[in-house]
């Protein structure tokens, strides 16, 4: 009986390293399959009109053409520039070679540099951002770059995420243990558990690249939660589909090594 239950749990253990491999590769198929489209696009659009410069005459009718399409190009070369940098951030990050650049910020200052970055887009789309922010918040030991990162996909999902009209709003907090939370909420088409839990996933997205609506990676908010955790702090998403999506992360006052998050993984 004895070896006849120690070769089930073996089996058991099998089919389950089977099956997380299985899902890791599906995972990362699709995943491959989203970076052809989101270079391509990019790319295309590079090439396609460079071509256009190249072959146009020098003639004053045509020179606001020039710089239309200059305008394209350069665009484009930002956006694959993104999609790099975020590729380069997760290898790094799972890595774990990814080193912070630590330096004592004014929360309130990177809030406001945030929310003027993405407010024209939101306009835009004629949705409203509300910011509520405690006075006279604590300084915090961060890497500026990265938080701003952080917020600042958090704020472009509640965008790209939530209809035109919808409502964005924007809590910031000082808790009682000197930490700092950052709330994102929108009321945009939300989640399900399950399509939260594949979001969180590296290489996993809610929809498949072939039927997905919204340009992008997929990789925000992994990178999100990775930053907020190297940080020492914690990163929390709710979310209903049709209800609108909340994500909460806090950072500490001080960094701290998490520790424990490296035990988990």
């Amino acid at each position: 009986m004895g070896e006849l239950m120690s070769r089930r749990r073996s089996e058991e253990a099998l089919r389950a390293a089977k099956l997380e491999s299985d899902l890791a590769s599906r995972a990362k198929s699709e995943f491959l399959a989203n970076m052809s489209h989101e270079l391509r696009t990019p790319l295309n659009a590079i090439i396609g009109f460079s071509e256009f410069i190249q072959h146009m005459q020098d003639t004053a009718a045509q020179q606001d053409r020039v710089v239309e399409y200059a305008t394209h190009i350069s665009g484009a070369g930002r956006h694959l520039l993104n999609i790099i940098g975020d590729i380069l951030d997760i290898s790094k990050i799972e890595s774990g070679n990814f080193k912070l650049d630590l330096g004592r910020h004014d929360p309130a200052e990177i809030v406001d540099s945030c929310v003027a970055m993405v407010q024209p887009r939101i306009s835009e789309k004629g949705q409203v951002l509300e910011v509520k922010m405690t006075p006279e918040l604590p300084p915090l030991m961060l890497d500026e770059r990265r938080v701003k990162q952080v917020l600042i996909n958090l704020l472009s999902n509640a965008h790209k995420f939530t209809p035109a009209g919808g409502r964005i709003v924007l809590v910031v907090a000082c808790n009682r243990n000197k930490s700092v939370s950052f709330a994102v909420a929108d009321s945009g088409i939300g989640m399900n558990e399950t399509q939260i839990a594949r979001a969180m996933t590296p290489f996993g997205q809610v929809e498949s690249a072939f039927s997905r609506s919204q340009e992008g990676t997929g990789l925000g908010l992994p990178i999100a939660a990775a930053l907020t955790r190297l940080h020492g702090g914690e990163f929390h998403i709710s979310s209903e589909p049709g209800q609108g999506t909340t994500v909460v992360f806090t950072l500490p006052e001080t960094k701290k090594a998490a520790v424990e998050d490296k035990k988990r993984r």
